[in-house]
């Protein structure tokens, strides 16, 4: 997750949407008073900055009062006010009013069929090679990103866009020209990719079976971006 001043935006850090790879980006160009979360592990060329402060937990105790122990435990023990996949909802929170309202927000969204791919990709190779795609997705762990983006009932979009992994460049090189950062047409970095090897499309990998496994699992993506398994 980054703030920046410098730009006037929030981006909001998804899961498997090259989002690594952006923050270092971003991070290179971002003020000294801009706020950039850690990576973990962290990534050379990522200088986070600025994330940690004072919690009030009060706003998010009375929208979620069942939470009450683990928010003030939360309040007390960390001191990070921002976080790496902080979810867009509660960045609002923790801003001013002002920020979230003036602040260009944008994350980006990819195809669960290959986003799905990409998750197993990376827990194979941590697994040394030896998790089969069965055993990955009867976990059910998988990189669900919606309530990242939309408020607590998860039906409406909170930020300002949503960029589309499948033209990634060309939408960030939109945004990138709206918000007067430089940008050359490259990222420079890609980060996590060495995890896939095979790189067949995800229509040749999936069975029918795993095919509804993960069209069920992200139906509400499905049904907010009209993503589809064709496409």
């Amino acid at each position: 997750m980054i703030l920046s001043h410098k730009y006037r935006f929030i981006f909001i850090k998804t899961a498997k949407t090259a989002g690594t790879s952006i923050e270092v980006f971003l991070s290179k160009h971002c003020g000294t008073t801009d706020i950039v979360t850690p990576i973990r592990p962290p990534v050379e060329g990522h200088e986070p900055r600025n994330y940690r402060g004072f919690i009030n937990s009060l706003p998010e105790i009375l929208e979620r009062p069942g939470k009450l122990f683990s928010a003030l435990q939360h309040s007390i023990t960390s001191r990070e006010k921002f976080f790496n996949h902080m979810p867009a909802a509660l960045v609002q929170k923790r801003v001013p009013a002002f920020i979230w309202k003036s602040y260009f927000k944008f994350c980006v969204e990819r195809n669960p069929w290959d986003k799905v791919l990409s998750h197993y990709h990376m827990h194979n190779a941590r697994a040394g090679g030896s998790l089969p795609l069965d055993e990955y997705l009867v976990r059910g762990r998988f990189p669900i990103n919606y309530f990242r983006y939309t408020d607590r009932s998860g039906r409406k979009i909170i930020v300002d866009r949503i960029l589309r992994y499948e033209n990634l460049l060309v939408d960030l090189g939109e945004v990138f020209e709206q918000l007067n950062i430089p940008f050359d047409g490259t990222l420079g970095v890609a980060a996590k990719s060495e995890y896939r090897i095979d790189r067949r499309p995800y229509q040749q990998v999936f069975t029918d079976e795993q095919r509804r496994i993960v069209e069920k699992a992200f139906a509400k993506e499905i049904e907010l971006h009209g993503y589809r398994f064709e496409s």
